[in-house]
């Protein structure tokens, strides 16, 4: 059984990551990228984050602070460019 407890530092990170996903995809989708192939990237690209959030924790978890800030602002920084993208900026 996975013990859930250990992914708690992460909640964040997890939510946010998966409203950034939603961003970047219809980003694909206004550029008029060929759904199918965006499709296939986007289910490669969360297998390769599950793997790396699941096997990572273990090694990470003592630096979990560091890693919400810098990936709070990374989803930050990516969801500003993208909505000055989006207006034409």
């Amino acid at each position: 059984m996975v013990d859930l407890k250990a992914y708690a530092p992460f909640t964040g990170l997890l939510i946010f990551g998966n409203i950034e996903n939603l961003i970047l995809a219809s980003q694909g989708a206004v550029a008029h990228v060929n759904p199918i192939i965006l499709s296939i990237l986007s289910v490669i690209a969360v297998i390769l984050w599950l793997l790396l959030g699941t096997y990572g924790t273990k090694i990470a978890i003592k630096y979990a602070d560091y890693i919400e800030i810098f990936g709070g602002v990374a989803i930050i920084v990516l969801g500003v460019e993208s909505m000055l993208e989006a207006m034409g900026f």
